[in-house]
């Protein structure tokens, strides 16, 4: 990537999956946010639409298929706050288990169903736990 691009924020969605009243959260495999558990997602694809993204980024993480129901709020990865070295705007999204069972790719290297009440210490990603009751409002209007 050149100096330019690098320079620019970068899109990236992710997906608050529910099955049987539990949320999905995955531990990050790589730096940055190594050890970190946060909903599975990625960077957008040039041409691909923002629920296309979740939805391809989901399969390739985890194995799952999943019904996108909706935006769930907005999060910014700054460079000087997180280390990353870059600028993401993330995108998270309110979704439904369709099918399938968890099969982590290497970015990922744990997986857990929970509920909200369930996150104890876990360490996650800043503002997650906000953006899991947005998806839950968002699941709970739609049916």
């Amino acid at each position: 990537m050149n100096d330019t691009l690098a320079a620019r924020p970068q899109i990236a969605v992710s997906a608050g999956i529910f099955r049987d009243g539990k949320i999905l959260l995955t531990r990050r495999n790589r730096n940055p946010a190594r050890g970190i558990y946060t909903f599975p997602g990625g960077r957008v694809e040039f041409g691909e639409s923002l629920t296309e993204a979740v939805a391809r980024e989901v399969m390739e993480e985890t194995g799952l298929t999943i019904e996108v129901v909706g935006l769930a709020g907005y999060r910014e990865a700054l460079p000087l706050r997180t280390g990353a070295g870059r600028h993401f705007i993330i995108l998270p999204f309110a979704a439904r288990w369709v099918s399938g069972e968890i099969n982590l790719n290497d970015e990922l290297d744990d997986a857990k169903w929970l509920t909200s009440g369930q996150l104890g210490n876990l360490p996650v990603t800043e503002g997650l736990r906000d953006v899991m009751l947005s998806v839950e409002r968002i699941l709970a209007a739609t049916p």
